[in-house]
């Protein structure tokens, strides 16, 4: 799910909906999980994500920048750039918010990307997760092409998964075999469980809830 933002009505439902599903292993955040980068939005989505009956895990988002939004989601949830495996799937977690650093072409971190994606110990397959999708106006566009061939040349990758854009697509915009999706915002009030399998095989499923119209 992406962009929890000032949606606490909907987050609180997100929750409910969740924890009434069967097999969940864990929930991912797409990032924007704060509106202005204060703490007290923090708290505010926590307080509901740790009803979640499953461990949930986030990425950066543009709006988790602003003012001291950065230093306060490092405090709550640890590095920007990171990565785990879980029952043999690598998942890299990542900063793309490339604007917000002024395109100063350092942000995505390509290297650290490259790293991750040669590092095949115990892995059979690889999730790259993000905020902003290397197709939107708000990545470095200077950084576009190192990225996309990073991913390109990982033959384990299943997806590229994102948010920011507030709605759900699914794609492979350089036609290039990688499959980008990003997701809605839970002013959208749905979200996706995804299932992931074998050589680079997965399903997605859309939830909708709580809906009042």
């Amino acid at each position: 799910m992406g962009d929890t933002q000032r949606f606490y009505d909907e987050t609180e439902a997100f929750v409910a909906s969740v924890n009434q599903q069967p097999g969940i292993d864990f929930v991912l955040i797409g990032g924007d999980i704060s509106d202005f980068g204060l703490t007290r939005e923090f708290r505010w989505v926590h307080q509901r994500l740790r009803l979640l009956s499953v461990p949930y895990l986030t990425v950066i988002g543009n709006h988790d920048l602003v003012g001291n939004g950065r230093a306060v989601y490092q405090e709550v949830y640890g590095p920007l750039n990171y990565t785990f495996r879980y029952q043999g799937t690598q998942f890299i977690c990542l900063d793309t918010n490339g604007r917000e650093y002024g395109f100063n072409h350092k942000v995505p971190d390509v290297a650290w990307l490259q790293q991750q994606l040669t590092d095949t110990a115990g892995t059979r397959q690889t999730v790259v997760v993000s905020h902003v999708p290397p197709q939107d106006e708000d990545f470095d566009p200077a950084v576009v092409p190192a990225y996309t061939a990073a991913l390109r040349g990982c033959n384990r990758l299943v997806f590229h998964l994102g948010a920011h854009i507030h709605r759900f697509t699914v794609g492979q915009p350089y036609q290039d075999g990688v499959t980008y999706l990003t997701t809605y915002s839970l002013q959208k009030k749905r979200y996706h469980i995804l299932t992931v399998w074998g050589q680079r095989k997965y399903r997605l499923q859309t939830v909708t809830y709580g809906l009042d119209w």
